[in-house]
């Protein structure tokens, strides 16, 4: 049995801890197990890949919206396979560069298998049983594969696998109404392909604002169809090569047939446990499968912590990265730091790109009551910026608190949501989280973060914003 002071599992986000820990301590032994290449999901086939991918789709829409300011420009088409060459170029660059540094490091064993628990404390990987006091989870997560009769015969992609792509599909079914479906039927449609879009769940993007993700479809759906409120139940594979799906309206029972070259399915990510045994090693899983932690990201094994999508809070990569932080300073440094939740900021990278953070609205009316929280919303077309660039329908809202301006949550559908948005996400981080320093400081003019501020100057209430969405009311269009 070989012994080491640290023990990780993933080579993601964990990785935030060993190289302080080292500096501390440059005789600290340490493993880093991971079974699939070096670097964590986000760069081997999550977030870093497909935003090299979602650049170029994000350029097609531009091109063809820029006839519309006069400016005259032919797209020829997107050539698919020097898009994915270049992705995955990049992506393995990076992975070479991590694998050489665990594998050179004079601290650290880095094991390319799969472990399990064999004994608290202990697993075996490698043809060998390692043991360590302190073990860092870090596992990642892996796609949910429902349960489609034909499926596995017909076959499939997943966002795993999606980047091994060399060849443009003429046609794709992407089974999953979610950030993933979105982001992929965007990528596809804007290469070139024909997208359908199949979610189970009434909404398309069901985690966002109604009026957002209601937005959002209608742009994206010029592009490809979104079916919602749909199940998935038959797959076959079809005489010269195309794959049928059968599929059920949820409310009526009616039966829909969608026939494609390829499927993607992107129906959620769910828990890696399974190969791991962690309750071998005293370790509890939630009933859905991922691993139990407190406030403090401990296991119910004391010297164990688990961060990432391991926990299955939030599968996030900035969440992880959030969540190493605080396993640094409760496991580390000995202190004892809550991870705290209140203001996790997403992002969906289409065109138009979506972005929020903290609660929706009817979780604030629930939380506070809707008499104690004030609504604010802004359209970019009525900022000079906005008009300049031609943008329609686009908006900004926020939710805060009636008596402090606390912000509660912010959600925007528009170009450059996800850098607009952050202004309001650091000030959800400060020591009252309230809008006043947002509302009292000079935002460029003509620029897009006008949007956000006059979002926060037009507070109403819940009542108020909703006549005034039902009846289609514009803002007063700027001076």
């Amino acid at each position: 049995m070989k012994e080491y002071d640290l023990i990780v599992i993933g080579s993601g986000s964990a990785m935030n801890l060993v190289d302080p820990m080292l500096q501390q301590n440059p005789r600290m032994r340490v493993a880093v197990i991971d079974k699939d290449e070096p670097g964590g999901i986000c760069l081997t086939r999550g977030c870093i890949p497909s935003k090299i991918l979602m650049y170029p789709a994000e350029l097609v829409r531009v091109i063809e919206e820029a006839k519309e300011l006069g400016v005259e420009a032919e797209f020829k088409g997107a050539d698919f396979a020097k898009i994915m060459a270049r992705m995955r170029r990049l992506i393995d660059a990076d992975i070479d560069s991590i694998r050489s540094g665990l594998s050179n490091s004079e601290n650290i064993d880095y094991y390319h298998d799969p472990a399990e628990f064999v004994a608290p404390y202990a697993l075996k990987v490698s043809g060998s049983t390692i043991t360590a006091k302190t073990i860092f989870l870090c596992l990642g997560s892996q796609p949910v594969i429902p349960a489609i009769k034909g499926l596995e015969g017909a076959g499939y992609l997943t966002s795993d696998t999606v980047f091994r792509l060399k060849r443009l599909p003429s046609s794709m079914a992407i089974v999953g109404g979610g950030y993933i479906a979105a982001e992929f039927g965007h990528f596809f449609s804007a290469m070139g392909a024909k997208v359908t879009v199949i979610g189970r769940n009434p909404q398309f993007l069901p985690d966002e604002e109604p009026e957002v993700s209601a937005l959002a479809k209608s742009v994206l759906g010029r592009h490809m169809d979104i079916v919602v409120n749909h199940e998935v139940r038959e797959a076959e594979k079809l005489p010269g090569g195309k794959k049928r799906l059968r599929a059920f309206d949820r409310a009526s029972g009616e039966e829909r047939v969608f026939e494609a070259e390829e499927v993607m399915i992107a129906s959620g990510r769910g828990p890696t446990t399974g190969l791991l045994h962690p309750e071998r090693g005293g370790i509890r899983t939630t009933a859905a499968g991922w691993i139990e932690v407190n406030d403090y990201l401990e296991t119910s094994q004391p010297g164990v912590w688990a961060l990432g999508d391991a926990d299955g809070k939030y599968l996030f990569k900035h969440v992880a990265n959030y969540e190493s932080q605080v396993v640094y300073y409760n496991a580390v440094l000995k202190r004892r730091v809550k991870a705290d939740y209140h203001a996790v900021p997403s992002a969906v990278f289409t065109y138009p790109e979506v972005a929020s953070v903290g609660l929706r609205e009817k979780e604030a009316a629930a939380k506070f009551g809707e008499g104690d929280i004030l609504i604010g919303f802004y359209r970019y077309e009525n900022t000079a910026k906005g008009e300049a660039m031609n943008v329609k329908g686009y908006f900004v809202k926020v939710i805060v608190e009636r008596n402090t301006l606390r912000i509660l949550g912010a959600h925007i559908v528009g170009p450059y949501a996800s850098v607009m948005i952050q202004e309001i996400i650091n000030l959800m981080y400060t020591e009252k989280q309230d809008a006043r320093p947002l509302m009292d400081s000079m935002h460029i003019h003509p620029s897009m973060t006008e949007v956000v501020d006059r979002a926060f100057s037009s507070l109403m209430e819940p009542s108020q914003y909703h006549h005034m969405m039902e009846h289609g009311h514009s803002d007063a269009q700027e001076d």
